[in-house]
């Protein structure tokens, strides 16, 4: 058996999230498959995280093991061809140590949320960007957001069907910017809570309408209650951008 490391960029529109389910398709049984196809074994697929129906990934990483061992190229080509009628691309596979894990040896979890602030719907990025049809203060936003850098109980931010033991998490990175027409919310952490960053988008872009204020981001992470947070941002804006191990970023 030979392990492998796989880097994955997936449009998540089509799947009910990552996690293979019975009932739906998802982004772990399309790759599955394709690994079936590729080496007649049936090996799972571990994911360094969990995203929701309609979250995208630009680098999204997971490992499995093959019985075949092949060039580490050939494996990345092969999934690609029988993952042709998917919209999920292997952009780079390696073949690592026996006890590499690709979700419990992550130290950081990097995502997008991409934001557009205009009255005319969208032609080419529908489902791949939120449209808000009012303006947004980027400026207020990023202000906002530094409210919730740290280590928080972001019991206000959590979904209540979130499953972490504990909703104590530390936010290393929360930036809001505007590039171009768009306007980008970066957050990194070692992990996050259940729906932790399409809540906190939702809320920022209630600050960006003038709807809230800085102080009112900072009270309602006091709260630690979820009915004071915002509505939740769609997934369709939200990318996992990179996942960062030892000796990375």
């Amino acid at each position: 058996m030979t392990r492998y490391k796989l880097t994955i960029e997936y449009d998540g529109g089509p799947y009910f999230g990552w996690q293979r389910q019975k009932a739906h398709a998802s982004v772990q049984q399309a790759i599955e498959e394709a690994c079936f196809a590729l080496d007649g074994s049936k090996p799972r697929l571990f994911g360094a995280g969990r995203t929701d129906a309609g979250v995208h990934a630009l680098g999204q990483v997971a490992h499995m093991d093959l019985v075949k061992n092949l060039r580490a190229d050939k494996v990345r080509d092969g999934l690609n061809y029988h993952l042709a009628d998917h919209t999920v691309t292997i952009l780079d596979a390696e073949m690592v140590r026996d006890d590499f894990h690709a979700r419990f040896d992550a130290v950081s979890r990097t995502y997008l949320y991409r934001l557009i602030d205009r009255r005319p719907k969208l032609a080419l990025d529908k489902g791949r960007v939120w449209r808000l049809p009012v303006k947004l203060d980027a400026d207020l936003m990023h202000h906002a957001a530094g409210n919730l850098l740290g280590e928080h109980d972001f019991t206000t931010f959590r979904d209540k069907l979130c499953q972490a033991k504990s909703p104590i998490k530390k936010l290393d990175e929360l930036t809001v910017s505007r590039v171009g027409a768009e306007i980008h919310i970066h957050a990194k952490a070692r992990s996050f809570l259940h729906r932790q960053i399409r809540s906190i988008t939702g809320t920022l872009a209630e600050v960006g309408t003038g709807k809230l204020n800085a102080q009112s981001v900072a009270d309602m992470l006091a709260a630690r209650d979820r009915t004071a947070c915002s509505p939740v941002a769609p997934p369709d804006g939200l990318y996992l951008v990179a996942v960062g191990y030892k000796g990375m970023f």
